[in-house]
């Protein structure tokens, strides 16, 4: 998989180093992996550092399927909160593995390493190892509070639906941070928050 901008880690490998940003802790990022229908479907994924880099997919996601049939995808990074948004509460799919708002992808192949329950989803872990990658954009990092309040809130909503969480709590949560969102975030923040509006009153 070849795209315009610097090239980031050819060939196999798997260690961060071969990643075209730097990793520690657990880095939330989008991934794009190609279903039945040869398109690209675009979901939420954390990455948890390390050597080999995981990533756990919770339930009979289409990413779990797609992983699984397909061997891998393009995991990605954006500063795009709708984008984000999209990726981790509704079904989004794509022509294009990349989407135009990545700063940075990596193809990857995804190995099946584990295999846990968490009450009763089935939970995978799957070592992610790149295999191309680039960066698109090469910007200066910023903080902005109402990004990473939709993140969490993206957090809280997709649980709303899920044994074991209060729903009472996870409302509150999301009050909150719609807050923050108000004060501190800017115009693309605001709209990825009425986008999580619009999805929890559709599906919740």
């Amino acid at each position: 998989m070849s795209r315009e901008g610097d090239s980031g880690g050819g060939g196999t490998g798997g260690s961060d180093s071969d990643w075209p940003v730097e990793l520690s802790g657990v880095v939330e990022s989008v991934v794009t992996t190609l279903g039945p229908n040869d398109r690209w479907n675009v979901a939420a994924l954390g990455l948890h550092a390390g050597d080999p880099v995981t990533a756990r997919t919770y339930g009979r996601t289409r990413t779990r399927r797609n992983f699984r049939e397909r061997g891998g995808g393009v995991v990605q990074f954006t500063r795009d909160p709708v984008d984000f948004v999209d990726a981790a509460l509704s079904v989004r799919e794509g022509d294009e593995p990349v989407l135009d708002s990545a700063d940075a992808w990596v193809e990857v192949e995804a190995e099946r390493v584990g295999t846990d329950r968490e009450g009763d989803t089935e939970v995978v872990t799957w070592a992610l190892r790149p295999v191309d990658g680039g960066v698109e954009r090469r910007v200066v990092p910023t903080t902005n509070r109402g990004f990473y309040a939709v993140v969490e809130a993206t957090v809280a909503a997709s649980r709303l639906d899920v044994a074991g969480y209060d729903r009472g709590t996870l409302l509150d949560r999301l009050a909150y941070f719609e807050r923050v969102v108000e004060t501190a975030g800017g115009e693309r923040e605001r709209a990825a928050f009425e986008r999580i509006d619009e999805l929890v009153d559709a599906k919740w």
